[in-house]
């Protein structure tokens, strides 16, 4: 767990040999090119966006039903032209279906009223059609001076077309008029089969490319490694004869690049992080824990000069999911997902890490259903082994309660414990004691206070804390320097508005209670189902046990969603809102190594 140390190096060599270079320098990985020139290739506007498609037209590709017989000679093959040709069929397919869903919509709605063409204003002498839907039971309401025709009946309603030279008024027919539109039903039903043999030449179109699905996933790894050659020679700052690339490098693979300048002839050279640069976040964990890193890199990077929080978050996380779900049962039931996927999962490298999160948080989450008692919304009879081994009720508010609120005091004294390990100011270093000594002195003042704590002492403690939190954050938490009497109010005013913060961190702590709350919903609606299912079983004849049984599984699939939904979301939210604002600093930018796909 920690972030990787960094050097910047400079490599200078002959112009005419700075192609060659660049590919080496690719092959050999882990450097993170600094731009040199101002006229470059964005990486996300070329590398990435050109990659994304290709995986979307690969993707769009393989879902087709059926396939040709796939081509391996790549002699006639262009990556970038077929994947602009199934990208544009997929865009003409969309446009097609949303035209033929409205004409079946139009269709359904002219053809009560027949094949018919508007009549212009002389085909009558100046007389027009006017359409209504009129309910049978307002047919009465018609007048008797209109002229009109039902041309057509069903259920409930009957389609009346009306004569007349203006159109009726208000009182004279008991609904707004409808508009049929001017292309007769003959027409749309044309246009309908037109779309429809449309849709059939397109999809023959797809189906004749999904012949290069393998070569576009030979390719695409190919076609990411030469985009990224491209902008690579485009970030060197090059003169007549010479050119110069310069990177950021892992302290611990300086040898590696010394080696590499030797060997090709280049000059190298090596420098320390001024105080002006800011240089990538790498960040190296262990792969059993690297799923913590994964969850990282979803929200914010930390800057090179702040810490790591990727095990925090692993095991947080885990925690967290555990304590919303509350139950063994469903917890098992994402174990046997787990299993079932975990073999797919073990085929890409986030894929390994993320799979490991889900195991110990599952791991986690039964542990907790079974302190809770919970399975699939049943608890166990206390004589019984499962019982024996309840140590919490989810239904005891006051307990439970007291429990979310200690886990939030505790993350949010362990995020400020990081920040004075990982402060450089004395700044940060007091006011972070100085939080650590108000949640401590509160959440104990909070227990005696609520009668939880008779101890006297511990009252006296939880004061003397307060009082010192407060003593840190008025006094040291500034580093005005005092120079003349106004500088010491001034201080002593930023240190009253570092006191205002009390207010935050004690909303941020009480956002813990979440975790309870959650827990509680997700055990009462699994409670509910159970009982709804019951009743129905024991009150209905025949269907009875059908019943009870959908109901029973539509129900737990129901809670299961919104479990899973509430526990990814809420648990990461705790950490990356709460934790992320008392522990985490600055925002950095995440370290991309100059490498092939799948290289070192």
């Amino acid at each position: 767990m920690t972030i990787v140390a960094l050097k910047k190096i400079t490599l200078c060599g002959l112009r005419l040999e700075k192609n060659e270079v660049l590919e080496k320098l690719q092959v050999l990985g882990s450097a993170h090119l600094i731009p040199l020139n101002k006229q470059i290739f964005s990486t996300e506007i070329t590398t990435e966006k050109l990659t994304k498609r290709a995986v979307e037209a690969l993707k769009y590709l393989i879902r087709c039903t059926r396939k040709r017989h796939q081509i391996n000679n790549d002699e006639d093959f262009d990556l970038n032209n077929v994947v602009q040709q199934a990208l544009q069929i997929q865009t003409d397919i969309r446009t097609l279906n949303d035209q033929r869903d409205f004409l079946i919509k139009r269709i359904e709605e002219i053809k009560p009223w027949g094949d018919f063409n508007l009549s212009t204003e002389d085909d009558l002498g100046g007389v027009k059609f006017w359409f209504y839907i009129v309910p049978k039971r307002l047919m009465k309401q018609l007048k008797n001076d209109l002229v009109y025709q039902v041309v057509h009946v069903d259920n409930t309603q009957c389609f009346v077309v009306v004569l007349s030279e203006q159109e009726p008024p208000t009182a004279s027919v008991p609904v707004l008029r409808t508009h049929t539109g001017k292309v007769p039903l003959s027409v749309l039903k044309r246009n309908l089969q037109a779309i429809e043999l449309a849709i059939e030449d397109k999809q023959a179109e797809r189906q004749s490319l999904t012949r290069w699905i393998s070569l576009i996933a030979q390719n695409l790894a190919k076609n990411e490694n030469a985009i990224a050659l491209k902008v690579a020679k485009s970030l060197s700052l090059d003169d007549k004869d010479l050119f110069m690339i310069q990177a950021w490098v892992p302290v611990k693979k300086i040898s590696i690049f010394e080696v590499f300048a030797k060997h090709n002839g280049l000059v190298l050279m090596v420098e320390d992080l001024q105080s002006e640069d800011l240089p990538p976040t790498l960040l190296e964990n262990s792969e059993l824990l690297a799923g913590g890193e994964e969850v990282v890199k979803f929200y914010q990077t930390p800057a090179y000069n702040d810490w790591d929080p990727s095990m925090v978050l692993f095991f947080s996380f885990a925690f967290f999911f555990a304590m919303i779900l509350s139950d063994a049962g469903y917890a098992a039931f994402f174990g046997f997902l787990l299993a079932l996927k975990w073999k797919n999962l073990g085929k890409a490298m986030q894929g390994k890490r993320l799979r490991m999160l889900a195991l110990v948080t599952i791991i986690f989450s039964i542990i907790w259903g079974i302190l809770t008692g919970g399975y699939f919304g049943f608890s166990p009879t206390e004589d019984s082994f499962a019982g024996s081994l309840k140590i919490l009720d989810i239904n005891d508010f006051d307990s439970m309660m007291r429990l979310s609120i200690a886990v939030g005091a505790i993350h949010i004294i362990l995020a400020n414990l990081i920040k004075v390990y990982q402060s450089k100011t004395k700044k940060d270093m007091v006011a972070a004691l100085g939080w650590i000594c108000l949640v401590v002195g509160g959440f104990l003042l909070w227990l005696v206070k609520s009668g939880v704590l008779n101890d006297q002492l511990l009252n006296k403690v939880a004061i003397s804390l307060l009082i010192m939190g407060s003593g840190l954050l008025l006094f040291f938490s500034s580093e005005r320097i005092i120079k003349k009497p106004s500088d010491a109010f001034l201080k002593i005013l930023d240190g009253l508005k570092n006191i205002t913060g009390i207010t935050k961190i004690f909303g941020d702590i009480l956002s813990y209670m979440r975790l309870f709350a959650l827990g509680l919903a997700s055990t009462s609606l699994a409670l509910t189902f159970n009982q709804l299912a019951e009743q129905v079983y024991s009150s209905a004849s025949g269907l009875g046990l059908l019943s009870s049984i959908l109901i029973l599984i539509l129900g737990h699939s129901l809670n299961l969603m919104l479990c899973l939904m509430s526990g990814v979301v809420h648990g990461l939210r705790l950490n990356f809102i709460e934790f992320y604002n008392w522990s985490v600093s600055d925002e950095g930018y995440a370290f991309k190594a100059f490498s092939n796909k799948g290289g070192v």
